[in-house]
């Protein structure tokens, strides 16, 4: 049987709130989008907390195709003036770019340190 206490939430929903992924409780930013030295709860050192371009590569790819999707439909239903293609989609860019960001670094780091990920080094052959 389980206690109650010793229940942890999964790191993808630590990830997606933006709190620390060993306890939960701590905040993993400071800012918009940058991480925090420490978790100011159980101390948990971010260093190891590297996404590099990997969230904005995801929620660009992502986001850009619902855009284009939708502008494209758009265009081929009801064909309107350029104007208002941009007066409607740039605001979307926007939405489906920002919005998610913080969430998907978040997560990227919370799956980081729950697979203890780490950068790649060189192993010699008289080492291997």
């Amino acid at each position: 049987m389980t206690d109650q206490a010793s229940v942890q939430p999964l790191p993808i929903a630590r990830g997606l709130r933006g709190r620390c992924p060993r306890c939960g409780d701590g905040h993993l930013f400071q800012g918009f989008l940058t991480v925090r030295p420490a978790c100011e709860k159980c101390g948990l050192d971010y260093s190891f907390a590297d996404a590099g371009d990997g969230p904005a590569v995801f929620v660009i790819l992502i986001g850009g195709a619902i855009v284009v999707f939708a502008a494209l439909m758009t265009e081929v239903v009801y064909q309107p003036p350029y104007w208002l293609h941009a007066a409607l989609w740039l605001p979307l860019i926007l939405i489906v770019t920002l919005l998610p960001l913080r969430m998907v670094k978040g997560l990227l780091i919370a799956l980081q340190y729950h697979h203890k990920a780490a950068p790649g080094r060189l192993v010699s052959k008289g080492d291997a």
